[in-house]
């Protein structure tokens, strides 16, 4: 029989990390669920750490081949899902053990016009503490609409809803939204908007995942991007949403993207010696 849930990790040189993020998926207390790990080509040890799992039966381990970027792993093992629902996990992030229990109820509550759940997370260094709580989803709380919701992400200038560890989607909407979009750092705002605009989303206000910031991360690597590429984001939104979506939200966004840039960059700078392993 298929899994209620598909959790997905797409994994590149991980090795560090990804140990502690499959661990926190086997042990939700939702267990109707299939793990499905991607590996693009990593050099480190990425997959040995990945082969220690291999006696749980709901995990399985496919390889892809190398280049592509991100967007190429994410959907190659997004498609291998079979769960009506899906959650991506990047392989350095970790997912609180109630996590799936809370979004699929919070999914089933709503009906089929919820189309994703949100949750909020806590950020953590490259050695695993804690630094934030609680971030992320504006002001948004319960169900709301799909265009509503994202309206509220291009005003804010960023990504309200969080990385993919924070969203569970329907993975019909998923696909019916084309999978994963070819945004680069906004990759994965970019695809929620694709399925926003299907229905409605539940935004849960508590802090379900773990989102880790280390020097490891392609999305740290390309910060200096992010502007503009949030205003790439930000007309796409408008255009899939343009009965709801002004262009001053748009001009709103783009500023506050300028604003949110140089606030990641100081807070990198601010936590040096944190977003690196205690062994470097």
């Amino acid at each position: 029989m298929k899994p209620r849930v598909s959790v997905v990790v797409p994994a590149y040189n991980n090795g560090e990390y990804i140990g502690a993020t499959i661990e926190s998926i086997l042990n939700q207390t939702f267990a109707d669920f299939e793990l499905i790990v991607a590996d693009h080509a990593s050099t480190d040890d990425t997959v040995a750490v990945v082969e220690r799992f291999s006696h749980d039966p709901r995990l399985t381990l496919v390889s892809t081949e190398a280049g592509g970027g991100a967007r190429r792993n994410w959907n190659r093992v997004s498609q291998l899902a079979t769960g009506e629902v899906i959650k991506l996990v990047c392989g350095d992030d970790l997912i609180h053990p109630r996590m799936l229990e809370r979004q699929l109820a919070a999914l089933d509550a709503g009906g089929e016009r919820v189309k994703l759940v949100a949750s909020q997370r806590d950020l953590v260094d490259a050695r695993g503490k804690e630094f934030v709580r609680s971030r992320g989803l504006g002001h948004l709380e319960g169900q709301v609409g799909g265009a509503e919701a994202l309206r509220a992400t291009v005003r804010s200038g960023g990504n309200i809803f969080g990385e993919p560890a924070c969203v569970m989607m329907r993975t019909e909407a998923l696909e019916k939204a084309g999978w994963w979009q070819d945004l680069r750092y906004y990759i994965d705002a970019g695809s929620y908007a694709h399925v926003l605009v299907q229905g409605d989303m539940v935004a849960l206000r508590e802090s379900l995942a773990s989102f880790r910031v280390s020097a490891s991360q392609w999305s740290v690597r390309l910060m200096r991007q992010q502007a503009a590429e949030a205003a790439e984001f930000h007309r796409i939104a408008q255009s899939l949403a343009p009965d709801t979506i002004t262009r001053g939200d748009v001009r709103l966004g783009d500023v506050r993207a300028e604003l949110l840039a140089v606030q990641r960059r100081l807070a990198y700078l601010a936590l040096g010696k944190r977003m690196k392993p205690l062994d470097d």
